[in-house]
């Protein structure tokens, strides 16, 4: 009962903030993260309104990880083979590149604080930093593209970029993860620190693709597009459900990127099942209050006891100033080196800056395997970061994408058609038309 009290009240207060938020031209997702802050622990619920605990929003958190496996599924359709014609070269050059740029750049950066003041943050936490700096967030990129229907050069790149920095992601914290952990143990399993992401990446790929191939098949057999909406339902949650699994092989130990799996789940069906763009409509109509209420959530989920700490917030400050240059030089770097249009090389920097989901659950990792104080300053600088980059994010993403013309504006005739519309409907019926 008060968990789907809970639910109704964080729809009702996402959707309420975009009314607000829409008259100073913000993205819906700031909206929605703004106003689950505020009914969050750390706000309105610390007077008994809305969620007053943290654990009553890790008590929704199936419904953030079924949202995020539509939100996979949507930008894995995005890789369809006709646009990686054109594109695909670009994408994989800009995803690798960026990423390995940004990770050098930052453990640079936290390096050298480390050599100026060494108390301050120790070698295994800056190179931590730099590999959890790799990772890019999806969701809210994917939501400000399609909630101002972008369209061009920038966006056509953007998003498989973002789907590969996942994968990339993972390879990088893998190898610098081992060596941060190597200096502050003085050994580590070296070939478990490196097999282990390899094979995740594989594997949820190779799942991804058999679910995606099942999924063509069954779709042939029914014919209505509610069966069908069920059947692409049921294996995106099938797909994030097979993805919390982990199991064992000797001294390894192996599982699944539900964000990997459900991109690669949407990437073979949009190339093999010729009604995947309608399908992929009812689809969205579906999954739109889900990934609401993800974005709730997520703002519901950020702490602001971070800020209690004067060293996390000054290594927080020079971690995100790191990350936005090494992103910024990093995807100008590679888009020269691509050849990419002047507009890509210019803005595309800007939209890779949000971060959220991979980084978190690289944070926990860090957090649990380093312990002490220095897995607790990694897990609340990267929470401080991710709460600034999750709030200003999607504007800046917004911002680059219209001034690279991906995001048009409205034309001032349509604006007039819908105006005038309107005040036809406020106007009362004629009496003729009463009865």
């Amino acid at each position: 009962m008060q968990e789907l009290l809970l639910i109704a009240f964080a729809l009702f207060a996402g959707l309420l903030m975009t009314r607000l938020f829409v008259k100073f031209h913000l993205p819906d997702v700031t909206a929605y993260l703004v106003s689950g802050v505020l009914i969050g622990p750390c706000v309105l619920g610390r007077l008994g309104i809305g969620f007053t605990s943290f654990e009553q929003v890790d008590n929704l958190a199936v419904i953030s990880d079924v949202a995020l496996g539509f939100i996979a599924f949507a930008i894995g359709h995005e890789f369809r083979l006709s646009a990686l014609k054109q594109t695909g070269k670009q994408a994989t050059i800009i995803g690798i590149l960026q990423a390995v740029i940004t990770t050098v750049v930052v453990d640079v950066m936290m390096i050298g604080l480390h050599f100026i003041n060494p108390g301050l943050v120790d070698l295994p936490v800056a190179i931590t930093l730099g590999a959890i700096a790799a990772a890019t967030a999806p969701a809210a990129t994917l939501m400000v593209v399609r909630q101002y229907k972008a369209k061009g050069p920038v966006t056509d790149v953007l998003l498989p970029v973002v789907a590969l920095d996942d994968a990339v992601g993972l390879v990088v914290f893998a190898i610098s993860f081992g060596i941060a952990q190597a200096m502050k143990n003085g050994t580590a399993h070296i070939a478990a620190l490196i097999v282990e992401p390899l094979a995740e990446v594989v594997l949820s790929l190779a799942f991804g693709g058999l679910v995606g191939y099942l999924l063509t098949i069954l779709e042939r057999y029914f014919h209505s597009h509610r069966n069908r909406n069920a059947l692409i339902v049921g294996s995106v949650i099938l797909t994030v459900a097979v993805s919390q699994l982990k199991f064992s092989v000797g001294s390894f130990t192996f599982g699944f990127s539900s964000l990997l799996v459900c991109m690669m789940l949407g990437t073979v069906f949009c190339n093999l099942c010729p009604l995947s763009e309608d399908l992929m409509l009812q689809a969205d109509r579906w999954s739109g209050p889900a990934i609401t209420l993800f974005f709730v959530l997520s703002g519901s989920a950020l702490q602001f006891d971070v800020f209690a700490d004067a060293n996390v917030i000054l290594i927080g400050v020079i971690y995100i100033f790191a990350r936005s240059f090494g992103k910024y030089i990093g995807a100008r770097f590679s888009s020269d080196l691509a050849k990419s249009p002047a507009t890509v090389r210019k803005y595309l920097g800007i939209t890779l800056l949000p971060q959220a989901g991979v980084a978190l659950g690289m944070c926990a990792t860090a957090y649990r395997v380093l312990g002490g104080v220095e897995g607790t300053l990694v897990r609340n600088i990267i929470l401080f970061s991710v709460l600034v980059y999750e709030l200003i994010g999607p504007s800046l993403t917004k911002m680059a994408l219209t001034k690279a013309g991906d995001i048009q504006a409205i034309p001032q005739e349509i604006k007039t058609r819908r105006k005038k519309r309107l005040q036809e409907v406020k106007k009362p019926v004629p009496p003729q038309f009463e009865k």
